[in-house]
């Protein structure tokens, strides 16, 4: 009773801080997830490099980042907690990380149901401040927290709780959901922007930028007036599948090629997210995973989706929300130092995104901002067990496959074992309260609604 009263009490706190009272800013504080994002396959089993990572130097301001940066959205937590950190594993990390010359963390109001901001300043608070560079954002999601008290006093709080008396690479977050006037809410028309901008100056943001998901108008908007800004930096999606295929992986129309390129005519340094596609580029099919074994057979099937990301000139930092030491580790080696793809490389990861489109996976990243859904359905175990069987050849066809017994049986049993019955897609109404909230652009219901279809379908079925 003690811990549950903690638990609620630390919660509320939270809320308060945030002002948060409406779905999206609920779903906002759903950013931590124990769950791998990618696998646990590490290909070099040997000893991890200390003293070779790859940095890369701000055109600007100088700063030495490595290419590796830790991403604090999927910090470990405590088994049969209500998802509370698990604090001395954080610490355990952190201090790996920055032994191996990982040096960037990025953090977020939003992640960790509000625990990552403090656990993220516990750990690096041990150490100079000059030793690391810490990003945060400005996660205003919810009408609640548009005005301009509020978003302040949120930007206030994550100095407080990483321990800080400055940010270095401060970002608006998850600009382009919702398009122009949810951005202009946001920060424009509260003067947010001019709030940042005059923090910059007094030094306590060391570096502006934002993070883009999403619309490209406001994209192309926020580029334009880089004039008169001056962005530092922007975060963006970029791996080697939506480099040239964005909108059959990302129910987007923006290409990263595109967005990469923007950044680069005006020599605006690129930090990269999602360079796993949420996992997938790591759980691949067999005949894949062959595939880039063939031709490096004692590197990591991840460590391809790595140095793809690491190898544009204009990448600053590669994030990775690290929740396992062999992820560290693996990371780590790739880019102790990063071996830069060659042409031919290119070539044949284009080739090999062409193949992975042929099976039909549902974007999602597991980020969790959809949730909680109100009719108790666990949106991402749902989407998440579905790619996982289309990655594993486990959704069946139709009875003339030679595998249909199988894999109808595997993708059933697993079902029920991965997501609860009372969660399932079945119970899904179609309220389409999730959606605005999907940093993929995902019509949830539509996919879990065809999901329901399948599964019943295969119920059904006779052998």
């Amino acid at each position: 009773m003690e811990k549950m009263n903690k638990q609620e009490i630390n919660r509320r706190k939270f809320l308060k801080v945030l002002s948060v009272g409406t779905a999206t800013s609920t779903a906002a504080l759903y950013g931590c997830s124990p769950k791998e994002n990618y696998s646990k396959e590490s290909g070099n089993p040997g000893n991890v490099p200390v003293g070779e990572m790859t940095y890369r130097t701000h055109p600007s301001t100088g700063d030495k980042v490595s290419i590796l940066g830790y991403g604090c959205m999927r910090w470990p937590t405590i088994k049969d907690s209500d998802g509370d950190i698990d604090q001395e594993m954080v610490n355990k990390l952190v201090d790996y990380a920055l032994e191996h010359g990982v040096n960037y963390f990025d953090t977020s109001p939003a992640y960790c149901k509000g625990q990552s901001e403090h656990a993220t300043g516990i750990a690096l608070s041990r150490y100079p401040r000059d030793k690391y560079l810490i990003a945060t954002k400005l996660s205003n999601f919810s009408p609640d927290t548009w005005s301009r008290e509020a978003s302040i006093a949120m930007f206030h709080n994550s100095l407080k709780e990483l321990q800080v008396d400055y940010i270095d690479y401060l970002l608006l977050h998850s600009v382009g959901m919702g398009g122009m006037e949810s951005f202009k809410n946001r920060y424009l028309d509260n003067g947010i922007l001019d709030f940042l901008i005059e923090e910059r100056k007094a030094g306590r943001i060391r570096n502006l930028g934002f993070s883009y998901h999403g619309d490209v108008e406001v994209y192309d908007y926020l580029l334009s007036r880089h004039e008169e800004i001056k962005w530092d930096f922007v975060q963006i999606q970029l791996n080697y599948v939506d480099w040239k295929h964005a909108k059959e992986v990302n129910t987007r129309n923006t290409d990263a090629e595109y967005l990469y390129e923007e950044l680069s005519k005006r020599n605006i340094p690129a930090i990269i997210m999602e360079p796993l596609l949420g996992g997938r580029l790591s759980n691949v099919p067999d005949h894949i995973v062959a595939r880039l074994k063939q031709r490096r057979p004692t590197e990591s099937v991840a460590s391809w989706a790595f140095r793809f990301a690491g190898s544009p000139e204009n990448v600053l930092t590669v994030l990775s929300g690290m929740t396992y030491m062999e992820h560290l580790q693996d990371n780590i080696r790739t880019y102790s130092p990063l071996v830069p793809l060659t042409d031919e490389d290119k070539d044949f990861l284009e080739e090999t995104a062409q193949l992975m489109l042929k099976y039909p996976t549902v974007p999602c990243n597991d980020c969790k901002y959809c949730m909680p859904c109100p009719y108790g359905i666990d949106i991402p175990a749902v989407l998440l067990h579905y790619n996982k069987c289309v990655n594993e050849g486990n959704v069946p066809k139709n009875q003339q496959d030679e595998n249909y017994r199988k894999a109808r049986r595997a993708y059933l049993i697993g079902y029920d074992r991965s997501v609860p019955r009372l969660r399932q897609a079945n119970h899904c109404i179609g309220c389409s309260q999730c959606n605005p909230l999907c940093p993929q652009g995902i019509d949830i219901p539509k996919e879990l609604h065809r999901i329901d279809n399948f599964v019943e379908q295969l119920k059904q079925e006779t052998l």
